[in-house]
């Protein structure tokens, strides 16, 4: 059989011609992601930073109940001052602002998985992201979650925790969970916690807090089918995530290596939950 073409065969990689040289390879794509990521890091800092500060601004502009007001009335669930909270222009500014907070750790969080789920040596300090993060979020929600839970509403403590506002109840358990497992990921990043048991409580967070979110509603909202969209996609790649980072420690437990596409997947969808949060609108 004669040859058609005298052209030499092309060197194994992307079947894309148009594509320089320099990404015929997948792992050329890695090396230079690995050399800008110090700068694109920053950049998505600072650019994260700035959302914050205006989500947190326009919060402020709406303001919020009077103490007045909340001191000298009994709590009603989804309701302030006499007016309907949910769905409201104070209301959804509030609830917009935390999302986006969230939306701010989750992407930093994400972004110091990537680079450990990568194995790049540089920056090694951002692997306490992940339980700084996590331990401001948890704070952060047992604290300003609900404009009027304990302690900065009108509901007691007892209210808070034990009341009949599923809501509120799954946000402070969320502010739990957050700040308990930061801790434990701050102790077990120190070396102080060396057993591998250790780190079944980050992967475990994230498939109990995917599940809850299934459940979670924001009451009588006018935008709850949206609303409940978004909590499905999220609670769908935070169970999926969570279930990935297990299988990564199971198999570098068991196969003794470093990295595992199973890490990827994780870093990945922690971004693209972060994303969504940083974007979520009602």
């Amino acid at each position: 059989m004669h040859e058609t073409s005298f052209r030499p065969i092309r060197q194994s990689g992307w079947a894309v011609r148009f594509l320089p040289v320099f990404f015929s390879r997948p792992i050329y794509c890695l090396r230079l992601l690995r050399c800008w990521l110090p700068l694109c890091a920053s950049a998505c800092f600072l650019v994260l930073s700035c959302i914050a500060s205006s989500a947190l601004a326009q919060s402020a502009d709406h303001g919020h109940v009077s103490s007045a007001d909340a001191h000298g009335s009994h709590h009603e669930p989804g309701t302030a001052s006499g007016t309907q909270w949910e769905g409201s222009r104070e209301g959804i500014a509030y609830s917009e602002f935390n999302h986006h907070l969230a939306g701010v750790f989750l992407l930093l969080i994400g972004l110091s998985e990537l680079r450990q789920a990568l194995g790049w040596p540089l920056l090694a300090w951002t692997r306490f992201l992940l339980p700084g993060a996590l331990v401001v979020a948890g704070l952060f929600l047992l604290i300003w979650s609900d404009h009027d839970s304990w302690p900065i509403g009108s509901m007691t403590f007892a209210q808070t925790f034990f009341g009949s506002d599923p809501e509120v109840l799954q946000h402070k358990i969320y502010g739990v969970l957050a700040l308990g497992v930061g801790t434990i990921e701050s102790l077990r990043r120190l070396g102080w916690f060396a057993h591998a048991v250790w780190t079944v409580p980050l992967p475990l967070f994230a498939v109990v807090g995917g599940v809850m979110l299934f459940g979670h509603s924001h009451g009588d909202h006018p935008a709850a089918h949206k609303i409940a969209l978004h909590h499905f996609l999220m609670g769908t790649m935070a169970i999926t995530a969570g279930s990935s980072k297990l299988i990564s420690g199971w198999r570098q437990r068991q196969l003794a290596t470093e990295r595992s596409y199973w890490e990827l997947i994780w870093a990945s969808l922690v971004l693209v939950i972060g994303a969504q949060l940083l974007f979520y609108s009602e």
